[in-house]
Parts: C-alpha cells; structure tokens; sequence
C-alpha cells in the first residue's frame, strides 16, 4: 500500500477480513514504532475498526491501550486516535453492546491517560479533535476530566489552529450543558 486513499485501504483491509487471524498481527505491526509499516498498519486497523469490525478489536484490548501511549509517528496516533473515539462513543451509546461489556476501567484509564498526552502534546488537528471528543465521552462518568479538558481547551487548544478551536468550542458547549 503506497498511501493512505481509499481503494488502498480497503484493498489491504479486504485480506485481513477475508482471514480474521490476521488482525491479531495487524496490531502487531501497528505497534512495531520502530517500523514505518506501522503507519500502513494504523491506517488499515482504524479502517477495519471503522468501516467493518469494531468489535474485532476487543480480544487485543489490552494490547491496544497498553501501546498507544507508545506511537511516535503522527501518521500512526490519528488513527489510533479516532479508535479511541470510536470505543468511547461505543461504551456511552444508548444501545447494549460489547464494547461496553469488555472495555474494561483499566483499558479507559490508559486511553485517558493518553489522550490528555496527545492534548498536551504537539500534535495533528485530527488527533486532538478525536481525543477531545473521547475525553468528553469518559468525562461523563468520571468527573474529574471535564474540568481538565475544559482548562486545556481554554488555555491551549482554543488558540491553536480554527479546527481546532471550533472542536474546542463545540466541546465546551456540551461541558457547559452539564453543569
């Protein structure tokens, strides 16, 4: 796969769907940072999760959320990014589902916990629009996090780039709806 267009993805993602033992070993690669396959690998992981199978990310859990926080390559953390985005809306959605019965609170303290990393952090306007949205979500049990997310909007994020300040904003609005 040269890049990251539609066809490709779909194209790789068709070999891991047509054989579902080969997912396991598609996290695998996402997570080998050393590798700049990884970056294919996020790409194709996050289309399946996307367009396909979320669920299929649920026996690797652990392995997912025990390695996000260890991604360098931005190319990488935007898909894992919206993954994490995917699992939150997932576990707070009004329908029964698996995601809400196997994400465990270790799993989504470690997605927290990243994901106020990548807030902190440099980077992508996508990565932290996924990752304001995924705190949001986990922010409605745990209270602790709407005032940390809504201190990191207001101090940082809404001074970035206008993507990033509208996500802000839309955000803040649903924290200040809670209140």
């Amino acid at each position: 796969m040269e890049n990251p267009k539609r066809e490709n993805r779909q194209r790789v993602a068709n070999i891991v769907l047509e054989n579902q033992n080969l997912f396991k070993e598609l996290i695998s690669i996402t997570f080998d940072i050393e590798n700049k396959v990884s970056i294919k690998a996020a790409w194709v992981l996050e289309w399946i999760c996307t367009h396909h199978h979320l669920e299929w990310i649920l026996p690797h859990l652990d392995a997912f959320t025990s390695k996000i926080a260890s991604l360098k390559f931005d190319s990488a953390i935007r898909p894992c990014a919206k993954i994490c985005e995917h699992l939150a809306t997932a576990y707070y959605a009004k329908n029964e589902n698996e995601i809400k019965k196997k994400l465990s609170h270790l799993q989504i303290e470690a997605i927290i916990e990243t994901g106020f990393d990548w807030l902190i952090t440099p980077q992508k306007i996508a990565v932290r629009a996924y990752t304001m949205n995924t705190l949001y979500f986990f922010g409605l049990e745990k209270k602790w996090i709407h005032p940390e997310l809504k201190y990191l909007i207001e101090t940082k994020i809404i001074h970035e780039s206008k993507g990033c300040k509208a996500r802000g904003k839309f955000i803040l609005s649903l924290i200040a709806k809670r209140t």
